[in-house]
């Protein structure tokens, strides 16, 4: 990130959240600064930073997916983004988040719902390639260059290598059960708006596209399969997408033939992605990124279940 992006991403924001000029003592806040978006608060007007090097003829189309699902993804507030400091900036109305430190109020059957309705045919516009297996690549290559002597690196790895090469990104995703995919769904893409009282609605859009709407269900899978989501909540999110007719698992029956392949590459996406955060900051893997390379290495050991692969 620029030094300079934070700054002129406030102003930017702070400009753009009146529609007239006024005196002006709104709250500002910073949401986020990350090497992929840097996002900023004024007032109701939330502004977004994408990654450097984000392809603006494919975030106009994603844009033009969320204007085109209301009541499913939050709609940006202009069909297109802007540039500043060489980055990409969309702009969107102002929601409140999941509550972290509140996990008995988590929204799981509501996130289910939007999902299934996410998942359910026609694409109403033009999208690109769902990113899901492409970021899961990105974090193992960053695995590999930043820790490659670390103890935990080698079963995450192995773990990666007999995934089939659809879920590494390195070949197209297969044919059948394609449909529009959130690409990156976790209980933090969900927000209230208008806030506190509106409906549950997806946001974040980087990686929306079509795919296999299994991904979308993958990282609460390998939560549940890792023993980090109780059995309850996954059975009340499997349940509620079920009921709400998701074609991402079957509608009775086993849903692992479906969800195999994607959880683990979730699983080890979150491995890789703990295991390089650990080493940059010198410290030891906590209990619960050890719980995920420990999945890793009983994965490897057991070929994926899938029709796909």
């Amino acid at each position: 990130m620029t030094t300079d992006l934070l700054p002129a991403l406030t102003a930017h924001v702070t400009a753009t959240a009146h529609t007239s000029p006024r005196t002006c003592r709104c709250t500002t806040a910073t949401l986020a600064v990350r090497e992929d978006a840097t996002v900023v608060r004024h007032a109701g007007t939330v502004a977004k930073a994408h990654a450097p090097g984000a392809d603006p003829a494919e975030l106009t189309l994603r844009l033009a997916v969320a204007t085109r699902l209301p009541g499913v993804l939050l709609p940006p507030l202009a069909p297109a983004p802007a540039e500043l400091r060489g980055r990409l900036v969309t702009q969107w109305p102002y929601g409140t988040p999941v509550d972290p430190g509140d996990p008995d109020t988590a929204p799981w059957e509501a996130a289910a719902t939007l999902l299934a309705r996410l998942h359910r045919p026609p694409v109403p516009t033009a999208a690109p390639a769902m990113r899901g297996p492409a970021k899961a690549a990105h974090a193992v290559a960053l695995l590999r260059t930043a820790a490659p002597h670390h103890p935990a690196t080698a079963p995450v790895l192995h773990a990666w290598a007999v995934l089939p090469p659809w879920a590494r990104g390195e070949v197209p995703l297969p044919d059948t059960a394609t449909a529009l995919c959130h690409g990156d769904f976790h209980l933090g893409q969900l927000i209230r708006h208008p806030e506190h009282t509106g409906p549950w609605l997806l946001i974040d859009v980087d990686d929306l596209g079509t795919g296999a709407p299994a991904w979308d269900l993958a990282r609460p899978a390998a939560w549940y399969a890792c023993g980090l989501l109780a059995p309850d909540e996954w059975h009340r999110f499997l349940t509620a997408y079920r009921v709400s007719g998701g074609p991402a698992v079957p509608s009775d029956g086993d849903p692992w033939t479906a969800l195999d392949v994607p959880a683990r590459a979730l699983t080890v996406q979150t491995a890789a992605r703990a295991v390089t955060k650990a080493v940059a900051a010198g410290r030891s893997l906590d209990e619960v990124e050890q719980s995920l390379v420990d999945a890793c290495a009983r994965m490897g050991s057991v070929r994926p279940a899938t029709p796909s692969g």
